[in-house]
C-alpha cells in the first residue's frame, strides 16, 4: 500500500474530501478514525464518489452489545459520537477494489466504536455504486451529526498491481 494522503482535522469539519486521486492504482483503502457531534454514542458516515449523490445500494450488519440488526441504509460504519467516552474515536477500514475500472464499483467496510460503557457498536457493510466512471475523488460526511470533531483522521492508500500481475504492497 502506498499513502496517497492523510487528513487530520485541526478544526471540526462537515466534510473530509480527497480530490485528484491518482489513476495508477488497483484498489483503494481508507483507514479511518472518526468522532462526530451527534448526540448519541455512535454515528456512521456517508461516502460519495466523484461528487455523486445517487446510485448507491448497500447492506449493513450492526451489533450494539445487546442486539444485532441489519439495514439497507446509505451510511457506512463507524464513528464515535458526542456521548461516547470522551476523547475516543471509532475506527474503520473502507476498501474499494478496481477503482479505475470501467464497471460498477463495489466497496466494503468494517468498523467499531470505542466506548467505556455497555453500548458500543460494531458493524460490517457491503455496497455498490452503480456507476462505471473511475473514482477520482472521495468525500466523507457524518450520517447523523453535522460535523467530524477535531482529531478525526482519514488516511487514503492505493494498492498497485505489478507488471507480473501480482498485487504489491510497496
Amino acid at each position: 500500500m502506498k499513502l496517497i494522503e492523510s487528513k487530520t482535522l485541526a478544526t471540526a469539519a462537515a466534510l473530509i474530501e480527497f480530490t485528484s486521486i491518482p489513476q495508477d492504482g488497483t484498489d483503494l483503502v481508507a483507514l479511518i478514525s472518526l468522532r462526530t457531534n451527534r448526540s448519541l454514542q455512535g454515528d456512521g458516515f456517508y461516502v460519495r464518489f466523484n461528487g455523486s449523490q445517487t446510485g448507491y445500494t448497500q447492506r449493513r450488519l450492526i451489533g450494539d452489545g445487546a442486539s444485532p440488526s441489519s439495514d439497507t441504509g446509505a451510511a457506512s460504519l463507524m464513528a464515535n459520537a458526542a456521548t461516547a467516552t470522551s476523547n475516543t474515536f471509532g475506527n474503520a477500514q473502507f476498501y474499494i477494489p478496481n477503482y479505475t475500472g470501467s464497471r460498477n464499483k463495489s466497496y466494503s467496510n468494517e468498523g467499531a466504536s470505542e466506548n467505556n460503557a455497555t453500548t458500543a457498536y460494531m458493524g460490517l457493510n457491503a455496497g455498490l455504486w452503480s456507476n462505471t466512471a473511475a473514482i477520482t475523488s472521495i468525500a466523507f460526511s457524518p450520517e447523523g451529526g453535522t460535523q467530524f470533531e477535531i482529531g478525526s483522521i482519514i488516511s487514503l492508500y492505493k494498492i498497485t498491481k505489478g507488471s507480473d500481475g501480482i498485487v504489491t504492497t510497496s
